[in-house]
């Protein structure tokens, strides 16, 4: 542990003054250093606690900051839509788990440093660090109930603060109080933390497994698809891929490696193929409803992926539809209502040019159709989506006329809430849908009604998903993260 030193009733680690840097990888070396410092103090001091040396006064650690000043209007001259700032100012922002987002930071410090030509600044900031954070990565510590300690924890230690842990940076309701830094990057520490921890809590893996391009699906039989493919490119030498984790973090590196079998799943099954970089796929099945796509895009959003896209199935609001077809989101009917009080409906989410062209060209080449062929198999328009799966029982002139004014040629219940949340959180999104029922034509979602075709398109409709990801991660980062995502009043850091 580092010397503590005591003021007043409040103890705290003995920390370096701050210091600034021009090497990325040395700025996020101190920035490690400082995380470090912090967490084992308070996990030291906690577990003394716990064993009955309780503190006479608050214990507390700090989380670590870079800030970073420039004083010029000048224009920077960049293809990027991040790694700068628009205005002179002060920029700051709290970091937690630096070895975790080690090459983020480094990319982020960097690009800053290049463009601006000036130092950032790295130091201890005045945000304290949860306990229940800070003993998060120790599995010997667990932080009790409240009352099942000797001791009043809140009287002790800092814990989490709902009034500090919100999205009003990348809502753009964030205000800067007069002196204050303004914010450098889309998520403070606290709220990285909050949803690290959900994370964990909801698909059953670590964090750090998860990789930079990311497929949601409502549905867990294309979980064995997508691990029979694991399975395939761990065969593969030249395939890039290094492992496939799964529930539990039970990961494996070759072919014929034994996974265990689970009792009971998570909320949210999640399996990842992972490349050395991150630069893997990792599939989340989010089940069903607008509520869990939002659980989901709200955690997976503080990982900063480059892609997401939804893989899921939809009815099919035309009668030209048969079981089986794909559907390719242009746009979306925005009724789910979940994202209203972050995003109002009147926010119009685009389709972004670089997702569309990889989904439509990796379903080109999956069913060997082009052109005009492509349209017996894919339909590009608008997807709609709901909050209530039994729409089809409510009154029918209201729910039909609006798909019909809408142009809407599909209908699910997750894919507007994944591609809203990736549109506020700055993360490239996309939807391509597989029909697996057609309400409006009588053909509904029953025991035994699907067909041995529509089967068969699950494994399709995975490997469409997977070459898409494979075909973005060739993709410059400039290209995936365009300005269309950006607004006029940006973080730095992407």
């Amino acid at each position: 542990m580092t010397k503590a030193e005591q003021t007043g009733t409040v103890t705290s680690p003995e920390v370096p003054d701050p210091e600034d840097f021009i090497d990325p990888r040395a700025a996020v070396d101190r920035l490690v250093a400082l995380y470090q410092t912090a967490t084992q103090f308070l996990c030291h001091e906690f577990g003394k606690a716990l064993g009955g040396d309780i503190p006479s006064g608050r214990i507390r650690a700090f989380y670590p900051e870079i800030s970073f000043t420039t004083s010029t209007f000048a224009k920077i001259d960049s293809r990027l839509s991040f790694g700068h700032v628009a205005n002179p100012g002060t920029y700051a922002t709290t970091i937690t788990r630096p070895d975790l987002f080690r090459n983020y930071l480094e990319q982020q410090i960097g690009l800053l440093i290049e463009n601006h030509g000036v130092p950032v600044c790295i130091t201890v900031s005045n945000t304290p660090m949860p306990v229940h954070f800070a003993v998060a990565n120790d599995a010997s510590i667990t932080v009790p109930q409240e009352g099942a300690a000797e001791f009043t924890l809140r009287d002790m230690f800092d814990v989490p603060d709902l009034s500090t842990t919100n999205d009003h940076i990348v809502n753009g309701t964030h205000k800067t109080l007069p002196g204050g830094a303004e914010p450098l990057a889309p998520f403070t520490a606290q709220r990285v933390d909050y949803s690290l921890a959900r994370l964990s809590h909801y698909t059953a893996t670590d964090p750090e497994h998860f990789q930079n391009y990311v497929l949601f699906t409502n549905y867990q039989f294309y979980v064995s698809e997508f691990e029979a493919y694991a399975r395939m490119m761990l065969a593969d030498p030249d395939s890039g891929y290094c492992a496939f984790v799964s529930t539990g973090n039970a990961e494996i590196t070759t072919p014929d490696g034994v996974l265990p079998v689970v009792e009971r799943l998570p909320q949210m099954p999640t399996y990842h193929l992972k490349r050395a970089n991150g630069s893997g796929i990792t599939l989340v099945n989010i089940g069903v409803g607008p509520s869990n796509a939002k659980t989901a895009t709200d955690h997976v959003a503080v990982l900063r992926p480059h892609a997401w896209v939804m893989v899921g199935h939809c009815a099919g609001l035309r009668n030209s539809q048969s079981l089986g077809d794909f559907v390719l989101a242009h746009a979306y009917l925005r009724e789910d209502r979940v994202l209203d009080a972050d995003l109002p409906a009147w926010v119009p989410i685009p389709a972004l040019a670089e997702i569309q062209i990889a989904l439509e060209q990796a379903v080109a080449q999956e069913t060997e159709l082009e052109g005009y062929d492509l349209k017996r198999v894919m339909r590009t328009g608008t997807v709609a989506s709901v909050d209530n799966r039994n729409w089809e029982l409510r009154d029918q002139s209201g729910p039909v006329q609006r798909l019909s004014q809408s142009r809407a040629i599909a209908l699910d219940m997750e894919s507007a809430t994944i591609a809203a949340n990736g549109f506020r959180f700055r993360v490239p999104y996309g939807t391509l849908l597989c029909v697996s029922d057609k309400p409006l034509q009588g053909e509904l979602k029953l025991p035994g009604m699907a067909s041995a075709f529509y089967k068969s398109q699950v494994s399709r409709h995975l490997m469409i998903g997977i070459r898409a990801m494979e075909s973005l991660r060739k993709m410059p980062l400039e290209r995936i993260h365009s300005r269309k995502l950006r607004s006029f009043a940006e973080t730095a850091f992407l």
